[in-house]
């Protein structure tokens, strides 16, 4: 599938002139949307066309007259978008159904989180599509720009979740995270010092708790305590050290990271055993596979389950739960990709930024991401030679 392209007049260059579609998000009550109104006029400014599917935004307030009114066009079907579109603009991995959609050369740009699903890569493979992930895409200093807005979110959500789940009526063990004058605060112990465990610390810390951070960078622990000082405490990460803080620990937030890759089970059954009855494990590593053996995904409709006697959090798209924030957040990081694939194509795009190429995740039935390939026993084939 080859999008036309038209002349730049103005850089005496070669542009594409793309089609983009935006399908409606079918997860359970997922409503973050791909693009916004304020972005699809950009787009449709530089020559593109993009076709949002109906009620697409309506979980965010964007009705179909706000897309109308910036040249957007209208589906009635998913299915229309996806026979339609050069590229496919999303926020969650496709489902089974929108997989068996895509076609030869399509380009999907969304999150995938591939490596503990070999179900969902198997599918992009069979059809032949172009499948840029989200969360594998890095900038000049090898960071995760379009990861980053959406762990921020994660981040603060879980603080949010386990101060909820520590609650009797929920399984909880009845704990205020602040507790009060003359009463001791929860005991929260974040796993993981990156973007989303640092943003927990702050909303743990901001409603009083008792934070303790496990981390295994002794320079991002520098920089956690230079940030926030004596209200947390550090801790070198062990197999030894994380059991003697679950011990005590009140909720645990599993905020680990590898990119690309699955999540390491840094907490082992035997360790939930020991943990106190109704505390809380909130597990933001959940899209990856989960960094705890008893962590299974969950949804927004049926969030938690209680195994071996602790409350688990395990909705793999936490941040849909406040879809606007998320929306935005996400739409101000992949508006300059998606202009960029739009206008050179996945190739051209890929061969200019090496970032963007290290988000290719599946290429014409090959898998394209090396972690990917390694999680699943597959082969791994360089992105540059599959596009």
């Amino acid at each position: 599938m080859k999008p036309s392209v038209i002349k730049d007049q103005s850089k005496q260059g070669i542009e594409f002139k793309m089609k983009i579609g935006v399908p409606k998000e079918i997860k359970n009550h997922e409503y973050r949307v791909g693009l916004v109104p304020r972005f699809v006029r950009e787009l449709v400014a530089k020559g593109h066309e993009v076709l949002v599917e109906k009620n697409a935004g309506i979980g965010i307030g964007m009705t179909d007259e706000d897309y109308r009114e910036v040249g957007a066009q209208i589906a009635e079907t998913a299915a229309e978008v996806f026979d339609w579109a050069e590229m496919i603009v999303k926020v969650k991995e496709p489902q089974p159904n929108e997989c068996q959609q895509l076609k030869e050369d399509q380009i999907l740009f969304t999150y995938l989180h591939l490596a503990p699903d070999p179900a969902q890569t198997q599918l992009l493979m069979d059809s032949g599509c172009i499948a840029i992930a989200y969360e594998t895409v890095t900038d000049q200093y090898g960071r995760l720009p379009l990861l980053t807005p959406m762990s921020e979110v994660a981040g603060r959500l879980a603080v949010q979740a386990g101060a909820h789940c520590l609650e009797k009526i929920n399984g909880g063990r009845g704990v205020l995270l602040g507790g009060v004058p003359g009463v001791l605060p929860a005991r929260v112990l974040i796993i993981g010092g990156g973007v989303s465990g640092t943003q927990s610390i702050r909303m743990a810390l901001g409603l009083e708790a008792e934070v303790t951070v496990i981390e295994r960078s002794i320079d991002r622990m520098r920089e956690l305590k230079n940030q926030f000082g004596s209200r947390i405490r550090t801790v070198y990460s062990s197999s030894d050290a994380i059991e003697v803080e679950l011990l005590k620990s009140d909720l645990v937030i599993g905020a680990v990271l590898i990119p690309g890759a699955a999540a390491p089970k840094l907490v082992t059954r035997e360790n939930m055993k020991m943990m106190q009855k109704g505390a809380v494990f909130v597990d933001v590593a959940i899209d990856q596979g989960g960094c705890a053996e008893t962590s299974k995904p969950t949804t927004h409709s049926e969030p938690t389950y209680i195994e071996e006697d602790v409350v688990h959090y395990c909705v793999t798209n936490m941040p849909g739960a406040v879809p606007r924030t998320s929306t935005f957040a996400l739409n101000n990081a992949t508006i300059p990709y998606i202009q960029a694939l739009a206008a050179l194509g996945a190739e051209g795009a890929c061969r200019k930024d090496i970032g963007l190429l290290n988000g290719v995740n599946i290429c014409r039935g090959q898998v394209t991401q090396a972690a990917v390939a390694e999680c699943q026993d597959r082969n791994y084939v360089d992105p540059l030679s599959a596009l």
